[in-house]
């Protein structure tokens, strides 16, 4: 029963948009699989909190998922899916190492330039081509390299609920346009890895070894590989890598011994090939793909007609506000204290006593000034209007009254653990008949203890009536 600070509230704790929507929509998942979680306390929070449907929701998704753990796993999720990712990308950066170290070989034997250039950036152009293709097809489509990173990530996610997590994104990613740009930013991240450490391979190993670039061939003419190197040199030697002359691609057939600077212009002309059309579409492409998630991730939208959010619009957002009492109370149930009192308890200490029998007198007798009595709650609308009191501003101190003589139920326990988030500091005081103990009153008196401190209640935070309460709400101590 840990308690936040006086008036302090979830809405106001920095949390991503992101993330927040992303709880909300793993949330509404759980809810449509499993039923309805009791959430009347998160209600409460909510309706006192923003303004907008929207951000009741939103902020009621937070209290639930903290209750429940979901943040938690959300954020485990998260960690898993960045962890998923860097290994991902080591591997990437590590098969660009030997994919280029594979093209050039170990200079004992020429490299083959066609050879060189397909091996380097073959399956690079070829899933290149397949995403923008994708255009084509429906939006949901993703990538190898992105359905990878999902399957990576789920296996390292693990609890009852981890699959909602995933499918939660999955479904806010669609509703924004997202799925597609996301999927598409990973697959050219890990490509971009790749074709980095592959270019920078190139740049280390063709200048600290000497290696003979030739091409060869049986059906082909000279003039073939002629116009290839100049075609794939044109738009590499609009951006400062030369293409090598006519003269030395001729002359690089395997039969002739070329010099040096020949060699200097093929490893020119190879590492432009491999940074233009391998490693700059890459960035390009991921570029966009990252605007156009920022771009999805700002219009982030609740969609109230979902089902599990139409039927919180009455709950969050009443078109009717109940302000008063709608029929007299009967003489056992009557007020302590009016809702006017209780919507002003501001950061005052609290005193309330549950469900207390005639012959514990209320209040009790010898109340400090300066104490807000919240009554005898032996009503749910009592109970109710102490909460949402407590909503709005917090106390300092709660004094918690209970008759130890009677055994601890549930429910009555689920409501001191409500009213004790809401306060900065809270005591339970069991209070027992004056005079002498009721038969089997110290086994109750066990039992109490028992099931608070299994609730989280601290021992010194369990008073009884030698421990002066009343003291305690007063000035703290004790």
């Amino acid at each position: 029963m840990a308690t936040p600070a006086p008036g302090a509230t979830p809405a106001a704790e920095p949390s991503g948009a992101w993330q927040a929507h992303w709880l909300a929509e793993t949330i509404r998942l759980r809810e449509e699989h499993w039923g309805p979680l009791e959430d009347a306390d998160a209600v409460r929070q909510a309706r006192t909190g923003p303004d907008t449907l929207e951000d009741r929701i939103l902020l009621r998704a937070r209290l639930l998922g903290r209750r429940e753990g979901l943040d938690s796993l959300v954020s485990r999720w998260r960690q898993g899916a960045v962890l998923s990712l860097a290994i991902l990308l080591v591997i990437a950066v590590a098969a660009g190492v030997l994919s280029a170290a594979g093209a050039l070989g170990d200079g004992t034997r020429p490299v083959n330039v066609l050879w060189a250039v397909g091996a380097l950036l073959g399956v690079h152009a070829l899933t290149f081509l397949l995403w923008l293709a994708s255009f084509l097809l429906r939006p949901g489509t993703t990538t190898g390299l992105g359905r990878l990173w999902l399957w990576a990530t789920r296996k390292l996610a693990r609890g009852p609920d981890a699959a909602l997590v995933p499918q939660a994104l999955m479904n806010l990613l669609a509703r924004a346009g997202a799925l597609r740009w996301l999927f598409g930013a990973i697959s050219h991240a890990l490509w971009l890895a790749g074709l980095a450490a592959a270019l920078a391979t190139l740049l280390v190993m063709l200048s600290t070894a000497s290696y003979r670039f030739v091409w060869a061939t049986t059906l082909l003419q000279p003039d073939t590989f002629v116009s290839v190197t100049r075609v794939l040199g044109w738009l590499p030697a609009q951006l400062g890598f030369a293409t090598p002359a006519e003269a030395i691609v001729r002359a690089s057939d395997n039969n002739q011994v070329l010099p040096a600077a020949a060699q200097a212009q093929w490893s020119v002309w190879l590492i432009g090939v491999v940074a233009v059309y391998g490693v700059l579409p890459r960035l390009l492409a991921w570029a966009l793909c990252q605007v156009r998630v920022g771009r999805a991730r700002r219009r982030l939208r609740i969609d109230t007609a979902l089902p599990g959010y139409a039927v919180l619009r009455d709950r969050l957002l009443p078109p009717v506000q109940f302000i008063g009492i709608d029929r007299p109370a009967d003489p056992l149930h009557q007020p302590q204290m009016g809702a006017g009192q209780l919507a002003n308890l501001g950061d005052q200490p609290v005193l309330a006593g549950l469900e207390l029998p005639a012959d514990l007198h209320w209040p009790p007798a010898g109340l400090p000034p300066g104490i807000q009595d919240a009554g005898n709650l032996d009503s749910r609308e009592q109970r109710n209007r102490l909460l949402d009191a407590l909503a709005q501003a917090g106390a300092r101190r709660l004094l918690i009254a209970c008759d130890a003589r009677q055994t601890p139920d549930r429910g009555t326990l689920g409501l001191i653990a409500a009213l004790a988030g809401k306060a900065g500091q809270t005591r339970v005081w069991l209070s027992t008949r004056p005079g002498q103990p009721a038969a089997g009153e110290p086994a109750r008196l066990d039992a109490w203890r028992d099931r608070l401190a299994a609730a989280g209640m601290a021992p010194d935070a369990i008073l009884q009536d030698a421990d002066q309460p009343l003291r305690w709400l007063e000035t703290g101590d004790g």
